[in-house]
């Protein structure tokens, strides 16, 4: 009876774990891809239909598809937590209702961008950004293939946040994917570049407290400024803004290219 026990677990186990290397196989494709559509569809344009790699966009490709294999990683563990009833992940819209779609989705960005900007200046740290966020930064001028490009520590961070979280805060599956979906456009767009911007953005009030392609920027010409994901609203808290920020953003697109060459404040 023992034996038998024991080879009723060795063969429970076995399958567990070839379900969750499909899993992992499965989403690691679909990050993957994601990534590689939305970044390189949105490089193609802005490089003026150009297909030419340059030596960073090669690296941030590299790093990319580390992150995307911790990512699937992550959401396979989350999906195994899930089928053993440890996370709490719903499907059914009445189990909370339709408001709480949306507000859940606003609660999970207002608590990733909080627990970024907390764990971004801790990896700007000294002692712990050579091995945790220094690829991100290889280059100064960054582009949409950088959107993804996090060293392994930082991937299994932020991954390790949305394997959290959903064990912790209720969250329909539309939502999860509402916020992974945020999280892919977002990135691309933030790494755009000062260049690639409406002159009126971010004049206005809510380019005043979100996050954008200027504000991220900047970020990667001064390293002790910007550290938020979505709103500026710790960067105001926290003192990271950087100083004269919103003057310079109002003159001229000229004057905008010139950030790049600002110093460090």
């Amino acid at each position: 009876m023992l034996f038998a026990g024991k080879t009723v677990v060795s063969i429970l186990t076995s399958i567990r774990a070839e379900v969750f290397v499909f899993h992992a196989f499965c989403l690691f494709a679909i990050i993957s891809c994601r990534y590689l559509v939305t970044a390189g569809l949105v490089w193609w344009l802005i490089r003026g239909r150009s297909i030419e790699f340059d030596r960073d966009d090669v690296h941030d490709l590299r790093l990319s598809v580390v992150s995307a294999g911790i990512f699937a990683l992550a959401l396979a563990t989350a999906a195994q937590l899930h089928s053993s009833g440890l996370t709490r992940i719903y499907d059914r819209v009445s189990t909370y209702g339709w408001w709480y779609i949306g507000a859940s989705y606003l609660i999970v960005l207002v608590l990733q961008d909080s627990y970024f900007y907390a764990t971004h200046r801790l990896f700007h740290l000294p002692r712990f950004y050579r091995l945790t966020h220094q690829g991100h930064h290889r280059s100064r001028r960054p582009s949409p293939w950088t959107s993804f490009a996090f060293d392994p520590i930082e991937s299994l961070a932020h991954a390790g946040f949305l394997v959290a979280i959903a064990c912790i805060v209720p969250l329909h599956l539309g939502t999860i994917l509402a916020v992974l979906t945020t999280m892919t456009i977002w990135a691309v767009v933030n790494h755009l570049g000062l260049e690639h911007l409406p002159l009126r953005f971010p004049h206005h009030w809510l380019g005043r407290w979100m996050i954008g392609p200027a504000h991220h920027s900047i970020h990667h010409i001064q390293q002790g400024k910007h550290y938020g994901l979505y709103f500026t609203f710790w960067d105001r808290v926290m003192g990271t803004e950087s100083r004269g920020y919103n003057d310079r953003l109002r003159k001229t697109k000229a004057s905008i290219h010139s950030c790049y060459s600002v110093d460090n404040q």
